[in-house]
């Protein structure tokens, strides 16, 4: 069961492109200037995704990438970033 999830505050996005070179599996540029979290959920105008586990150490590499900290990882209900 899937217990990690990002959560990307995509209004607040500025755009560097950190994680869609980090991690192009899960993040991409759009053509608005702002990434994308690939295949995720939409919540008003944040974007969520479930991960397995065993990815936890690469995507808090990825939230960390972030240099205005809109990418968050949850792990069994409590933010580690």
């Amino acid at each position: 069961m899937k217990k990690c999830y990002f959560l990307h505050e995509r209004e607040s996005c500025i755009g560097c492109g950190a994680c869609a070179t980090i991690d192009p599996k899960n993040w991409r540029m759009n053509k608005d200037g702002k990434s994308d979290l690939l295949d995720s959920e939409k919540i008003n105008t944040d974007e969520k995704k479930e991960f397995n586990n065993k990815d936890l150490e690469k995507n808090i590499e990825t939230a960390q990438c972030c240099p205005v900290n809109v990418i968050h990882i949850h792990k069994e209900g409590k933010k580690l970033i």
